[in-house]
């Protein structure tokens, strides 16, 4: 019995131990100087494209844009999309921007704090210093709201937020945006958007209990979105057969409406309506090259030529 409690013990130690590494473990690495002027209009595009006015604006409660997101309902608790704004309290006010690049790329909080992965920083890892300073500048321009938005709503363990140190080495994976040698201009632009700045993989890639994404199963869909609604596959083998083409895909993208007359719901209308459809033409129909894996328009019907 002696011998079993030492045992007990020394493994109760040692958890402790290993425990109280794992929260004192620094995460995330040191950002250089953005010193990269920065462009208001190329950021605001940016911002769209990224879902940022999408989702840190609650709609349904009249919230000022960017002040703060309507509540997102996960199995993990809800949270709720920060304020955005230029307020020094409770908005972005005091920061710099290298603790915005260092929250946009490594989704870690000007105190070392790491972000639930709600906050899809993942996608945003490879925006370059000309990105992020263009960002920088346009959110300057976003007039201040004194207005706190609701702490995340998560209980225990997930409220622990130093299990996310863990999570962040399982399941950070590279986004995977590099132009690929032999695409065209138009497929790697598409990439490029979708699996980084409209972060598409976010809602149509099955997740496994702990919220990580089954990168083996990208764009496959997902059936366990926040609130209860659906993504459905969106690989190349699948959008033919819902008679998705790059120009009615394109169109979707710009309008909401699918090839059936039907409109999209749900968090895909908000995609659009406060995203997608402020991109430019060309970026709509790159991102539908991309998705039906087609290097210009006149490949998917050679026919034609």
């Amino acid at each position: 019995m002696r011998r079993f409690l030492t045992l007990v013990s020394g493994a109760a130690v040692l958890g402790a131990a290993s425990l109280g590494v794992v929260i004192a473990w620094p995460v995330g690495s040191a950002v250089t100087p953005i010193a990269i002027e920065g462009n208001v209009d190329r950021g605001a595009y940016l911002a769209r494209a990224s879902g940022c006015i999408a989702c840190h604006t609650n709609f349904e409660a009249g919230g000022a844009p960017l002040a703060g997101g309507a509540p997102l309902e996960t199995p993990f608790g809800t949270f709720y999309p920060p304020n955005l704004t230029t307020d020094p309290e409770h908005g972005m006010g005091e920061w710099t921007a290298e603790q915005f690049a260092k929250a946009v790329r490594q989704g870690i909080g000007p105190d070392g704090t790491p972000y639930y992965p709600s906050f899809p920083y993942t996608f945003y890892a490879d925006f370059s210093d000309q990105d992020i300073a263009d960002l920088w500048a346009a959110f300057q321009t976003v007039p201040p709201v004194d207005e706190p938005a609701p702490e995340n709503d998560v209980s225990f363990p997930f409220d622990q937020r130093w299990g996310l140190k863990l999570w962040r080495a399982a399941f950070f994976y590279d986004p995977d945006t590099e132009p690929v040698e032999g695409r065209s201009d138009a497929w790697n632009r598409g990439r490029e958007l979708v699996r980084g700045a409209a972060h598409c993989g976010a809602c149509h890639t099955p997740r496994n209990l702990v919220g990580g994404r089954d990168i083996g199963a990208s764009f496959a869909g997902n059936a366990q979105l926040p609130g209860g609604s659906k993504a459905p596959a969106i690989r190349p083998k699948d959008l033919p057969n819902k008679d998705w083409t790059v120009s009615n895909l394109a169109y979707a993208l710009q309008t909401g409406i699918t090839p059936s007359g039907d409109a999209f719901g749900g968090s895909m209308a908000e995609v659009v309506r406060e995203g997608t459809r402020f991109l430019t033409p060309a970026d709509r129909e790159a991102m539908a090259l991309f998705l039906l894996n087609k290097d210009t328009v006149e490949a998917e019907n050679p026919a034609s030529n």
